[in-house]
């Protein structure tokens, strides 16, 4: 879980670096939504696994949500983060 919440971030930045190239930088926020959907699967796992309890699983459900809109929200409006 650690692993996939980091490649999250580090995919934005390396994406971010390269945004003069739009199907990079697409290329490396749809990497990082990957890694956040996985992240997601991890605390399903940890929660079957009696890691963490119901309400932290749900916190930490939501903010990853949270974080796949912005991700989606780069995705769809490239132009706006120096494109």
């Amino acid at each position: 879980m650690i692993r996939t919440s980091r490649l999250v971030c580090s995919n934005i930045a390396e994406g971010y670096r390269k945004r003069q190239y739009e199907k990079h930088f697409k290329s490396k926020l749809s990497d990082a939504d990957s890694e956040n959907s996985e992240t997601q699967l991890w605390l399903d796992f940890a929660l079957a696994c009696d890691y963490i309890s119901e309400e932290k699983k749900n916190e930490l459900q939501y903010k990853s949500e949270e974080i796949g809109k912005l991700i989606n929200y780069m995705m769809k409006h490239p132009d706006k983060f120096g494109l």
